[in-house]
């Protein structure tokens, strides 16, 4: 049995049901069990009872009893796959950046989602058994939107998501991205501080800037090449982790992200050029301190295949590894 634990909800981890947060972070635990758990008030968030379809934020505490220890003498039991299940395991196997005993890094393909919600059966956290290889259930550890492409770390042990986890709250985690915009952001390089918020809305919840009731959030970004105005390719750092933070920043300040169509609508496009319809943001490299203290992983992602197109379509360099937050960097 392990010991009383108090387990804060990672910036990348929030807006979810507090019984899906609990069963990636410990799979050993049952529904059942931990409905008994919730019932006699021994899991507690923020030091209150709390119920299964309780939603988590991040920044949260989650009070977690002595829980029994994950059996990893025995493969855990053989799900069922669909077809399209099969795919995404065919995929995903071709798209590791990086694995060894604690930590899987996939290219993650744009157009897959992370994990379930409604209308979404097929997501790269239900295929996560096919990665067990005999040993634990592998477990997210940060989130990338479905239209994203580029870097998710994958946790392959429990120690390893929970300091994983820890990590992802920090600046020692480092998520670098690119993007393509619609018109070239002035200054060429800068700082974003806007605070966001979540808003419901007809078509789903949106992001916006609300700086009396939003989170605070903050974006670095450099301008690498242009396009004769037209468009831009950009390389930001995300000091915080909101919800389509970088996103909603761009799209505010009136540069938005080729091919978000959510937050821009049709200015998100460029007229008579001859582009995928589809988001230009990717995640390209993540640099964050071992779980077991090995050092550094440093991982980089090719470009998706929509966005190597793109950036020919351009004449980018997208062969360009140089760090451009040097001279920014606090």
């Amino acid at each position: 049995m392990t010991k009383v634990q108090t387990v804060e909800i990672g910036a990348d981890d929030g807006d979810q049901r507090l019984d899906r947060w609990f069963k990636r972070m410990f799979p050993q635990v049952t529904q059942g069990q931990l409905q008994k758990l919730l019932r006699t008030g021994q899991v507690r968030v923020d030091g209150k009872k709390a119920e299964a379809s309780t939603r988590v934020e991040a920044g949260q505490v989650v009070r977690v009893p002595p829980l029994p220890e994950v059996d990893t003498s025995k493969p855990p039991p053989v799900k069922r796959t669909s077809k399209q299940d099969e795919y995404l395991i065919a995929d995903l196997r071709k798209a590791i950046l990086y694995k060894d005993d604690a930590v899987i890094a996939f290219n993650k393909p744009a157009g897959v989602a992370v994990q379930g919600g409604s209308g979404t059966d097929t997501h790269i956290d239900g295929v996560l058994d096919a990665f067990a290889e005999g040993g634990e259930r592998p477990k997210l550890v940060h989130r990338i939107d479905k239209d994203t492409s580029g870097v998710l770390l994958i946790a392959r042990t429990t120690a390893a998501a929970r300091k994983l986890t820890t990590t992802f709250r920090t600046r020692a985690a480092r998520k670098y991205y690119w993007a393509i915009t619609v018109g070239v952001p002035d200054p060429l390089q800068g700082r974003i501080d806007m605070a966001l918020a979540k808003q419901a809305g007809p078509r789903g919840e949106r992001v916006a800037v609300d700086d009396e009731e939003g989170q605070h959030a903050i974006t670095l970004y450099q301008v690498i090449e242009n396009a004769h105005r037209r468009a831009a390719w950009v390389a930001m750092w995300p000091q915080t982790g909101r919800t389509h933070q970088l996103r909603v920043h761009m799209a505010h300040l009136g540069w938005p992200i080729l091919g978000d169509g959510k937050y821009a609508g049709q200015e998100a496009f460029i007229e008579g050029a001859e582009l995928a319809r589809q988001l230009h943001l990717h995640a390209r490299r993540l640099i964050i301190p071992h779980p077991k203290g090995r050092g550094k992983i440093d991982v980089t992602a090719p470009l998706s295949p929509h966005m190597k197109k793109t950036w020919d379509y351009f004449g980018f360099d997208r062969n360009d590894d140089g760090n451009p937050f040097d001279v920014i960097e606090e």
